[in-house]
């Protein structure tokens, strides 16, 4: 086994693991999940059969990912966030084959309790804030909060807030790590390889 688990965790025959994979407690992966190497999978979380995770994820405790969610690489989920893969779910309708597909690119960030409805494409280095509930597809680098979500301003890679309008154009320099990007009809991009 090229992964660590805790002795409380339930990993269903055939999930595939990624080396230096750490698994914590009471944590339940089921069989057809596919997780990558580096990554950090809390306690109380759920992970079910049609979910990727990338390398290098955190999943914080009491998540749970079900089925048709991809997570690419650097992806962090904050403790107790949400994901839906039904849109319109009741209890006495089975919509199993109405699952939506969400998407989110490298390097997001999830806040504690931030709620994702489905059918949803997150964008590289989105930064999503705490309680922030998304029901629309987020740019690269925006930071969004409210319920519903709404852009309130720009993230670098690194994490640090862009002195940038929303909509426009404009240059920032990430004051973490020195990276640039420039902002182009209100799509930004990181002009640098910081």
């Amino acid at each position: 086994m090229r992964y660590s688990a805790h002795i409380t965790a339930i990993i269903d025959e055939g999930a595939i693991i990624g080396d230096n994979t750490k698994i914590w407690h009471w944590t339940h992966i089921s069989a057809e999940a596919k997780i990558g190497s580096d990554c950090s999978i809390g306690q109380n979380v759920f992970i079910a059969n049609k979910v990727f995770i990338g390398n290098n994820c955190k999943i914080q405790n009491n998540v749970s990912i079900y089925d048709n969610i991809h997570l690419d690489d650097d992806v962090f989920c904050g403790p107790s966030m949400v994901f839906t893969n039904v849109y319109n779910p009741r209890s006495h309708i089975s919509r199993k084959s109405e699952y939506r597909n969400t998407v989110i690119k490298r390097g997001v960030t999830f806040g504690a309790n931030s709620t994702i409805v489905c059918g949803v494409v997150i964008e590289e280095y989105a930064f999503i804030a705490a309680g922030a509930v998304v029901n629309k597809n987020v740019k690269a680098f925006a930071l969004m909060a409210g319920v519903p979500a709404k852009q309130i301003g720009w993230m670098s890679a690194y994490g640090e807030k862009l002195e940038l309008p929303l909509t426009g154009n404009g240059k920032a320099k990430c004051k973490g790590d020195g990276s640039e990007y420039e902002l182009n009809d209100g799509i930004l991009i990181k002009t640098n390889t910081n």
